[in-house]
Parts: structure tokens; C-alpha cells; sequence
């Protein structure tokens, strides 16, 4: 891993979390998928996806999801990278 120059000591609480994303998203391991709503969610939390025109519903829960009401959206036109990411399965 390449050593980040942000020293986490002097950043303040509310921002650490996203720096923290942004180095491991710099560092190639993009495990990280952003959301229509500007959720960053994690891959491996993914228990299904389905596609919905130029939309994917993803579930997150554990316990699993019902409907749309408690699924997150990535549309194509508000998050290319992470459509793409997740549309790849479906072609």
C-alpha cells in the first residue's frame, strides 16, 4: 500500500470517514459503490440486485429487502461507474 500523506490525527471527526473512503478508492480497491441518494455502500453488503430499466435496485440488508421501499437506487444517469460496475453481471 503507497503511503497517504493526510495525517488522520488533525482532521476532524465528521471528515474522516471520507477521507478514508477516498484512500482506499485511490489505492485501487474500489470495494465502494456510490448511490443515487450519496450513500457509499460497500460491495461485499450486497445481497441482490435487480435491474429496472436504466436503474439497479440493490439490497443491503441482512435480513433482506421487500419491494423498492428498502432497497437503494443507482440509475445510469445519476452514477455511470457504479451502473456499470453492477450492470456488467447482467449483459
Amino acid at each position: 500500500m503507497k503511503n497517504n500523506s493526510i495525517n488522520l490525527q488533525i482532521v476532524p471527526k465528521q471528515h474522516k470517514a471520507i477521507i478514508i473512503v477516498i484512500i482506499i478508492m485511490e489505492n485501487n480497491k474500489r470495494l465502494f459503490l456510490k448511490t443515487d441518494d450519496n450513500r457509499i455502500i460497500n460491495e461485499k453488503c450486497i445481497r441482490w440486485v435487480k435491474k429496472m430499466n436504466d436503474c439497479l435496485e440493490v439490497c443491503i440488508k441482512t435480513t433482506g429487502c421487500i419491494g423498492g421501499d428498502d432497497t437503494i437506487k443507482i440509475c445510469k444517469c445519476n452514477n455511470l461507474d457504479s451502473y456499470n460496475k453492477l450492470n456488467k453481471y447482467f449483459e
